[in-house]
């Protein structure tokens, strides 16, 4: 059996606003094994970029972790001081590729500062060390190691975008986060940066979570994909199971929203209403307001994910 590096588990994390708390995260459970990739969709707001944060020990302002477990190697996080999470697990353990690459460099400082910053206090190297070891990584990701000596805004989008991936690699974590890394960016370039995933995936042994709402982008690079929806995990499982054999209803209606390519499609689906407000989200099951085939259980008990196959699972009353 491979090896957990990390195990996600019962973990709520909600902003806790002036009108009440806002359950961005609840009660949710997942695993990621060594070498895997963990694809986490779901529509915007859902509470995907949440999770990472929240895997990072930063979530945003206002929120905080309620309760729940979050294991990396074996090691509880929750509730470890931000100090020690700044000196042994952040960046060293996991680190995050952020979504727009375009605001997350600083446009002061050249991207070699910006690199090797890591560097010198995480491993005390010295300024021509850290330099030499950014240019690697800058070559590994496909780009000129020169690039160190530039400012961001003499860059394309896409080497940005490299640029965070180099970044965020430096350390040599074990788990690494990609939250929309192609966002914003244009379809061959998008391309190009997938390809580069998947590359440095199996050249460094990464185990990744790839945040996106692009189904089609995870069937591309996932093993197991999750589906979330309304700060929950609604189904989890095998890519193949997922993209051939969807259990949820709200699984069903996604993928019956992608165009096919070699298919005729008479119309695209799509799923009436609107997501929930987190605030106050519906009882029971919180897709039942837009679900076709809710019934009265549906609208008063929450339904556990069940195992469906081996290892896919799904929350819902019809299975």
């Amino acid at each position: 059996m491979a090896k957990k590096v990390l195990e996600v588990k019962n973990l709520k994390m909600y902003y806790f606003t002036s009108r009440g708390p806002v359950k961005a995260v609840d009660d949710v459970t997942f695993d990621l094994e060594k070498g895997e990739v963990l694809g986490l969709a779901g529509e915007s707001g859902c509470g995907k970029s949440s999770i990472g944060f929240t895997l990072m020990g930063m979530p945003q302002p206002p929120g905080r972790i309620v309760s729940g477990s979050i294991k990396i190697d074996g090691r509880e996080i929750v509730g470890l001081p931000e100090d020690v999470l700044r000196r042994e697990i952040r960046w060293q353990k996991i680190s995050m590729i952020f979504q727009g690459a375009m605001n997350a460099l600083n446009p002061v400082y050249t991207i070699g500062y910006q690199m090797i910053e890591p560097l010198i206090y995480h491993r005390g190297m010295s300024r021509e060390e850290a330099l030499d070891k950014a240019m690697k990584y800058l070559e590994l990701v496909g780009l000129d190691p020169e690039i160190v000596y530039r400012y961001p805004h003499e860059l394309s989008g896409g080497m940005k975008q490299r640029v965070v991936i180099a970044t965020a690699l430096i350390l040599e974590p074990d788990i690494v986060i990609a939250d929309e890394p192609t966002t914003a960016l244009d379809v061959v370039v998008q391309a190009q940066i997938i390809n580069l995933m998947k590359r440095l995936k199996k050249k460094l042994g990464l185990s990744m979570i790839f945040i996106t709402h692009d189904l089609s982008i995870l069937a591309e690079i996932s093993d197991r994909v999750a589906i979330m929806y309304a700060g929950k995990i609604v189904e989890i499982g095998p890519s193949e199971k997922i993209y051939n054999e969807p259990a949820h209803p709200y699984t069903q209606k996604l993928l019956a929203a992608i165009p096919r390519l070699h298919e005729d499609v008479e119309k695209l689906e799509f799923i009436p209403g609107s997501p929930p407000n987190l605030l106050n989200p519906p009882t029971g099951c919180r897709f039942h307001p837009r679900c076709p085939y809710a019934m009265d259980r549906c609208r008063q008990e929450e339904p556990k994910l069940v195992e469906v196959d081996k290892d896919h699972y799904a929350a819902c009353w019809l299975l």
